[in-house]
């Protein structure tokens, strides 16, 4: 189950004359570049009858990006691993699952230690910085007739706050390469964008955050501009934009996947504060009344599920981590939840989504391993729609 393997490039023999042909090869790059992305975007806008899919849609499988020594996870690494394995056995159960890591053979042999059905397993040898898949994965959209087209965008880790320069390529090394996912390759690396801080309901509305996606270390662009991308780009009816909401320890500048998620049935679920004393209560009471505001393209109000506000959790320094229920991962059969050894809130959470998806299981998995690095369950996982796999 473990695909091709990257090799690294050669290294030059001189210094001045590599700066020489790195600097032409750059400018070649940026003009082949604006060019691929014109055609692709002049693409996208012939094409109609192309949809982004929600994330209950059926799907193929699910991308996990695995931690590493060299990662920030290094001084955890046994317990980021445990949690990882725990995620990776819950999906494996129901349908497969691609975990991208620069050392696979211990990933692989891990993942089969711990029981999992190694039948849904594929393992790609790429070189990574970090484990976010939600972010510098694909974005996957629809054809009328099903087939996948594989949306590339830029990562710059969350607006150049780190090192991204390997999992800016995972994308084209899985797609070239790895030759690991199947449908037609997109290229829209001009514009940056992260999975975590867009939701769809899959009928052509898009749910984000003024914060992320006009975050002057981001795309430079006005709201206006932003919009109109994002409606020809993905085929759009509307975009929600939420004004208010954050989470302290978030680092992403407030994704849209740590405060609200689209449900089926034209159904929001959001996380809550009803306690006045705690940091967050005024901008989540602003935000849920922004929620309340939004319509559905037919001009009717959403259904809203409230969600618990986790206690708070602090790291060894004191800081605040950002423990949110709203991170869940949505499969064809089940819902991941992410818990927080909070066995009141917890429950409460389960409660929620289960009225938010009466087909599937609700299934909890402890993430206080993930907090420690600013993220949770959904932040670490990426689910493709059928067609890809």
């Amino acid at each position: 189950f473990i695909t091709s393997v990257i090799l690294p490039v050669r290294k030059p023999k001189s210094k001045k004359r590599d700066l020489k042909i790195r600097s032409k090869i750059l400018k070649a790059l940026r003009c082949r570049a604006f060019f691929i992305s014109y055609l692709c975007r002049v693409k996208l806008k012939n094409m109609k009858k192309t949809y982004l899919p929600a994330e209950w849609h059926k799907q193929s499988l699910i991308q996990l990006t695995w931690p590493h020594i060299d990662t920030d996870w290094a001084y955890m690494l046994e317990e980021v691993d445990a949690c990882f394995l725990n995620i990776a056995y819950e999906i494996l159960k129901r349908q497969p699952l691609l975990v991208v890591a620069p050392e696979p053979h211990r990933i692989g042999d891990r993942i089969y230690e711990h029981g999992c059905n190694v039948k849904n397993l594929t393992v790609s040898a790429v070189k990574t910085n970090d484990t976010w898949a939600r972010d510098h994965a694909f974005i996957t959209m629809l054809k009328e007739n099903g087939e996948p087209l594989l949306l590339d965008f830029c990562f710059n880790g969350w607006g150049m706050k780190y090192a991204a320069n390997y999992d800016n390529m995972i994308n084209s090394n899985l797609y070239y390469r790895c030759k690991t996912l199947t449908g037609e390759y997109v290229y829209q690396r001009n514009f940056i964008l992260e999975g975590g801080s867009i939701e769809s309901d899959g009928k052509g509305t898009l749910l984000t955050t003024e914060k992320c996606l006009l975050s002057y270390n981001r795309n430079e662009k006005t709201k206006e501009e932003t919009e109109q991308y994002l409606k020809e780009t993905f085929n759009l009816k509307q975009v929600l934009w939420l004004k208010h909401g954050y989470l302290a320890g978030d680092d992403t500048d407030s994704h849209i996947d740590t405060l609200a998620r689209f449900c089926p049935d034209d159904t929001i679920v959001y996380v809550q504060c009803t306690d006045k004393k705690d940091e967050h209560y005024e901008e989540l009471v602003a935000m849920e009344e922004e929620l309340k505001a939004f319509r559905t393209p037919e001009g009717n109000p959403y259904r809203l599920l409230p969600l618990p506000m986790a206690d708070a959790i602090y790291d060894i320094n004191g800081e605040r981590l950002p423990a949110t229920y709203a991170n869940f991962l949505i499969m064809n059969e089940a819902v991941l939840l992410p818990t927080y050894n909070q066995p009141h809130n917890d429950t409460l959470a389960k409660e929620v989504l289960e009225k938010a998806f009466p087909g599937r299981e609700i299934v909890g998995v402890d993430c206080t391993a993930l907090i420690k690095q600013h993220g949770s369950l959904h932040c670490v996982t990426m689910q493709y729609p059928e067609g890809v796999y």
